[in-house]
């Protein structure tokens, strides 16, 4: 089987991890989270790895905020900074922009790439949601802010007053680049065509758990986004959990996969933290 055959036999709902070709996605060096990515036109230093702060993240609240609390999530965050992984992601129905605040009191604000997203559908409210994000995280800017859970095909003509309102922040300095995660195929298709879109969070994972299509379309569509010079994120690598017991699998397809510049990962807890660190290398170059 090769690569080509895989994706074929992942789009007709036939791919059985357990006989997952490694050999085919290997690497020739390691891949690390650590590893320093520019992300998109705006070259946007982050780790290869996010730490992610939304698992089951929906009405203010995440799998990480509701296990872990405030010191929880900061003494994650920090943990992960200690080891090199400096791009945490943050969102507004998470509700873990204090939680990044709290770790952000003892880290160096500079160094670290902050991801937020916002939920806005009016001008009015997308400058009401720039100016509390900021006090919420406690910092001057954001580096990343992304327009969340787009569906509409044609979402990039129905949200242009939001987007008008970010690229006025992002030429102020508020926000350094924007874009969006898509959760439908026809936004993600719109996002590839939306020269507003510098950067997408995109659901990529080899047995399509949660995701906009199969793993050959949607790579298809990054590989849009990717000869039109955007970046991306890849998300729900794990499969939102479904994967837990296929973890080497869906690192390795992540890390070999071109499309992707980074992706986000929301760790539960140090312990899967340090799981990750140690498995991202070994996946990216099993064999």
């Amino acid at each position: 089987m090769n690569r080509r055959r895989f994706l074929n036999a992942a789009a007709a709902g036939t791919v059985s991890l357990a006989k997952f070709p490694h050999h085919l996605f290997a690497a020739s060096t390691p891949k690390y989270a650590t590893d320093r990515v520019l992300l998109g036109p705006r070259k946007i230093p982050v780790s290869r790895m996010a730490m992610g702060t939304g698992t089951i993240g929906y009405n203010g609240s995440s799998n990480q905020t509701r296990k872990l609390g405030y010191h929880g999530v900061a003494e994650l965050l920090r943990a992960a900074y200690d080891q090199g992984v400096t791009f945490f992601d943050s969102a507004d129905a998470y509700g873990s922009h204090t939680y990044v605040r709290e770790a952000l009191k003892t880290l160096p604000r500079e160094k670290i790439t902050l991801l937020s997203k916002t939920q806005a559908t009016t001008a009015e409210r997308m400058k009401s949601d720039l100016d509390r994000f900021r006090r919420e995280l406690g910092t001057d800017y954001i580096d990343i802010l992304l327009l969340h859970v787009q569906t509409a095909p044609d979402w990039n003509i129905r949200q242009r007053p939001v987007m008008d309102v970010i690229s006025e922040a992002r030429e102020k300095g508020i926000v350094r680049t924007h874009g969006c995660s898509c959760h439908t195929l026809g936004a993600l298709k719109a996002a590839a065509a939306e020269p507003w879109v510098e950067v997408d969070l995109a659901r990529l994972n080899p047995a399509g758990r949660y995701m906009d299509a199969d793993p050959k379309t949607v790579t298809g569509v990054l590989q849009q986004m990717k000869a039109a010079g955007k970046g991306v994120i890849g998300m729900k690598i794990l499969g939102q959990g479904d994967l837990r017991d296929h973890v080497d699998e869906a690192l390795q397809f992540a890390t070999a996969q071109d499309v992707l510049d980074c992706f986000t990962i929301g760790s539960e807890s140090r312990q899967e933290f340090e799981q990750l660190l140690k498995k991202i290398p070994a996946a990216s170059v099993r064999g």
